[in-house]
């Protein structure tokens, strides 16, 4: 592949991952994975990219560091991604509106097979995320105390950046 048809799929793709990222913060997916995910192939090429990856990655990192850090926190994230399971296989299954179903059949379970599949497929990233943060996060106070210290010092310097910039304005 030429360099050039190389940086063309990288960047159509890092904005497909951003957008879709961007979607799965209102829909079921795992929307800061997503997001990271594009500006880090987006940041290859954009400045401005490659300025929101940190962030993102912490943000996305202290969040798995709280999802956590309780047992009700670790048991509720779960029922969740189980219950994303369970709506991916009703809307697999697609049974037939019932009969309280107030409006036209045409509005029950919209989207078919391939929500169905999405959500399952979010539903197992979602507990391998949560496997993966337990490992991590998960009574280690010296692995988010760590992660404490990267965000402060992500803040620090982009206070200093800010501070730099209008200075020189």
């Amino acid at each position: 592949m030429t360099g050039a048809a190389k940086r063309i799929v990288l960047e159509t793709l890092g904005w497909v991952l951003l957008l879709l990222g961007v979607a799965m913060i209102f829909l079921p997916g795992p929307g800061l994975l997503g997001i990271f995910a594009g500006l880090a192939l987006l940041s290859q090429q954009y400045d401005w990219a490659e300025r929101r990856v940190e962030p993102v990655r912490l943000r996305a990192l202290r969040g798995a560091a709280d999802g956590v850090e309780t047992w009700p926190r670790i048991i509720a994230s779960c029922a969740g991604a189980l219950a994303l399971v369970a709506c991916g296989v009703l809307w697999i299954a697609y049974p037939p509106a019932p009969g309280w179903w107030p409006f036209s059949d045409a509005w029950w379970l919209p989207g078919g097979i391939w929500t169905g599949i999405t959500q399952i497929g979010s539903a197992i990233i979602a507990l391998a995320l949560i496997v993966y943060s337990y490992r991590r996060f998960h009574g280690k106070p010296e692995a988010v105390a760590e992660l404490g210290r990267e965000i402060e010092a992500a803040q620090h310097e982009r206070e200093e950046r800010k501070h730099e910039g209008r200075v020189r304005d």
